[in-house]
């Protein structure tokens, strides 16, 4: 059965159900805002996506339960009904405790190993519970020296949510894309993500966060060079990375991060994960989800390694999920699309 009008009853349902950000209520809604059809299920969000100028789409259920043959049946109505070539699933679950008597052939359903992932299999978690001499016990030694670099530097990392800072955020990012050499998301998408997702902070002090919602948190570091302190703050002191970190539940999570080429040696973003995960702490949270990693034994000559690398020192455990799976409707379409999608990632890395 599909949720059409959601009340705030409905809302706090779907949430008490949703184990990751990309399943909550506030996503959805965020989707949509962006033009995105979202369609509810008993215990699943799914958008589906329009193949720009043909009548067919995609359909992508990111971190949700492990289907079975119930929830197989409705996505195959779901497909066909919004013609969806077909539906790409990437459970919220991970390898070690996945059934052993679970398979993809599921009923009278099959689905394929993913032609093209978009979530990546592993990510770091962090254990939040620990004390923080122990957290930065378990460190590699270079982090901790790289957090107390930034400190002698006097990087400061402040929360800041106002529209100033999130202007900051929008101009590093299309700085470390350039840099990167990466595809990011629009900036139309990042206002949209911040205008449904920031949080507000009470004004009652006492007032704790509500985590059973989707927020999203705004952090900057910043750096007044010595040599320039007899100068205005204003004029003289440097955004040299803005993070946006997710709260949902008992986790935090680091899905948006970029950063200035500016003044590198202060290691700002070392000290800005730290603060991230004291951020964490204080909010009474349990885990620290990074948002992706590459696998063990990870090629350094990946482009993503430096990433995994600054991750890494943190001493969060690499876990694996189950991976990404697709659930084809229209064989025939399903390989011409494969085809096409080669293509045009091959034309995007040319250009």
């Amino acid at each position: 059965m599909v949720v059409k009008d959601v009340t705030d009853r409905d809302k706090k349902d779907l949430n008490s159900i949703a184990a990751h950000p990309l399943q909550s209520f506030e996503w959805g809604e965020f989707r949509k805002k962006t033009g995105i059809k979202v369609i509810r299920g008993d215990n699943f969000q799914l958008t589906v996506h329009q193949i720009p100028h043909t009548p067919w789409a995609i359909g992508y259920m990111p971190k949700g339960p492990l289907p079975d043959q119930k929830m197989m049946t409705e996505l195959y109505k779901i497909g066909k009904e919004n013609k969806c070539i077909f539906i790409q699933l990437e459970p919220n679950v991970e390898k070690n405790k996945l059934p052993q008597n679970w398979k993809l052939e599921i009923g009278n359903w099959k689905l394929r190993e993913a032609a093209h992932p978009l979530f990546t299999r592993y990510t770091f978690i962090l254990d939040l519970t620990k004390s923080e001499e122990e957290l930065l016990k378990n460190m590699h030694p270079k982090t901790r020296y790289n957090i107390r670099i930034a400190q002698k530097h006097g990087v400061e990392i402040t929360e800041d949510n106002s529209d100033t800072a999130f202007e900051e955020y929008l101009k590093l990012t299309e700085e470390t894309t350039k840099r990167q050499r990466f595809f990011a998301h629009s900036e139309k998408y990042h206002r949209l993500m911040w205008e449904t997702l920031k949080s507000q902070k009470s004004k009652v002090k006492s007032q704790k966060l509500d985590t059973d919602k989707l927020t999203a948190h705004l952090f900057l570091a910043k750096y007044q060079p010595k040599n320039i302190s007899h100068l205005s703050p204003l004029t003289s002191q440097f955004v040299l990375a803005a993070w946006i970190l997710f709260v949902f539940k008992d986790t935090l999570y680091y899905p948006y991060g970029a950063s200035s080429n500016k003044h590198r040696e202060t290691m700002a973003s070392n000290l800005l994960m730290w603060e991230a995960i004291r951020f964490g702490k204080k909010l009474g949270l349990k885990k620290f989800d990074m948002w992706g990693a590459l696998g063990h034994a990870p090629d350094k000559n990946d482009p993503w390694y430096g990433f995994h690398r600054f991750k890494e020192g943190y001493g969060g455990e690499l876990t694996e999920f189950v991976g990404s799976f697709d659930f084809v409707i229209n064989p025939l379409f399903y390989e011409v699309y494969k085809i096409a999608d080669k293509l045009r990632w091959l034309f995007l890395r040319l250009k």
